[in-house]
């Protein structure tokens, strides 16, 4: 994850030394989202017929190109959109894999655990990322942000490789023979309707989907929102918009672990609804906070940060517990899919937002940005009560 967030930290120097709007800046930073849902079903929908660690070791691999690429070719917008992509097939082909290799070895209560912490962990890889991207881009220059963290994703491999062994049941296969049997791994549409049916999965999965759109459009817009509020200070802290970014983030990991914990208190329908409510509604607040003291505007982002993260675990969680296991890897393409596809919407109907609502320089377009990307997540309360047919606070 090291290189997720380079472009967040660097979007406002990127934007201003090739001449983009806001919408373009957005639309750069969509392309890693864009990449992503490309290929993630046909990422997952191997993992139901190879070992998952196959498809992760190669994920890293392309992880890693799509950062030094970025580094190294990147002279424009549709040069660093290119690498953006490549980047997001990279984690494609990582993220959702990696949690079948644990999911698979795991089961129960302990399951459930085990997958909050590595939902965490996305958190802790871009609390990291921001915090690398930004030291380096002072330090040694924008490249370099790019350029490092492609280690990363190299040290990643190592480490799946040496604490992980073969799956004794997933021996590596040819491919599917014929255009059709590749037509299933790369849509594999029956899967995808069987796993829908059911309605736990359908909800935590169009609850991920509106979950992701906010929760990017945030990751990718949020250094640059403390930027703003920081230009309109007189005393300004020690530390950069980015490193106070990469903290919040850092310190709001432990909200996706403890979320999930009072999911599994509360009720796990109830908690999700709650907090994406909440959530929505702080990011609209923390917007109009700008002229308060960059302190209080800090808390607020954490705030922010936290609530958005809080439900995180407990989506896929619900997920993981609800879905046969026959379609499982299906199943975890779709759920990414629709996931990642509306992330890739979110940082660029940010930027538009922004735009169109006055401009950077506007406290209010910053709460209009965050309340049009904030719209399916303060909707979600009603759509949960149509997918499942009962109210989240009715318990079992």
């Amino acid at each position: 994850m090291l290189g997720f967030s380079s472009y967040a930290v660097t979007l406002l120097e990127l934007k201003a030394l090739w001449s983009l709007s806001n919408t373009v800046s957005g639309l750069i930073a969509s392309g890693f989202f864009i990449g992503y849902m490309t290929c993630v079903s046909m990422c997952n929908a191997m993992t139901d017929r190879r070992d998952a660690r196959q498809v992760y070791f190669v994920g890293g691999l392309v992880t890693a190109v799509g950062s030094l690429g970025f580094a190294v070719l990147a002279t424009g917008p549709w040069s660093a959109f290119a690498c953006q992509f490549i980047l997001g097939v990279g984690v494609s082909a990582t993220y959702m894999p990696g949690l079948r290799i644990l999911s698979e070895r795991l089961s129960g209560t302990t399951q459930a655990r085990f997958v909050s912490f590595y939902t965490a962990f996305f958190g802790v890889g871009v609390g990291c990322s921001l915090l690398l991207a930004g030291w380096m881009s002072d330090a040694l220059g924008w490249r370099w942000a790019f350029g490092l963290p492609a280690a990363g994703p190299l040290a990643a491999v190592l480490l799946v490789y040496w604490a992980t062994r073969t799956d004794p049941l997933k021996p590596a296969l040819p491919g599917p023979g014929g255009p059709g049997g590749w037509l299933q791994v790369i849509l594999p549409l029956r899967a995808w309707r069987e796993a829908m049916r059911d309605r736990a999965v359908a909800g935590y999965t169009i609850g991920y989907a509106v979950h992701c759109l906010e929760l990017f459009a945030a990751r990718s817009w949020t250094v640059a929102f403390i930027s703003f509020a920081l230009a309109q200070q007189a005393g300004v802290p020690i530390w950069s918009a980015a490193t106070l970014a990469g903290l919040v983030n850092l310190v709001s990991v432990p909200s996706s672990i403890l979320g999930n914990e009072a999911a599994m208190r509360i009720g796990r329908r109830a908690w999700i609804v709650l907090v994406m409510a909440s959530g929505s509604l702080v990011g609209v607040i923390m917007s109009l906070m700008v002229g308060l003291p960059w302190w209080m505007v800090t808390l607020v982002v954490g705030l922010h940060s936290i609530l958005i993260m809080a439900d995180s675990a407990s989506l896929t969680a619900g997920l993981v517990a609800s879905v046969p296991a026959h379609v499982k890897g299906a199943a975890f393409g779709f759920y990414s899919l629709l996931g990642f596809g509306a992330g890739a919407v979110g940082p660029a109907l940010f930027g538009l937002a922004l735009d169109l609502a006055g401009g950077g320089q506007v406290p209010e377009a910053w709460a209009v940005a965050f309340l049009v990307c904030g719209l399916g997540c303060l909707a979600y309360p009603w759509m949960d009560r149509r997918l499942f047919g009962t109210s989240a606070f009715r318990r079992a």
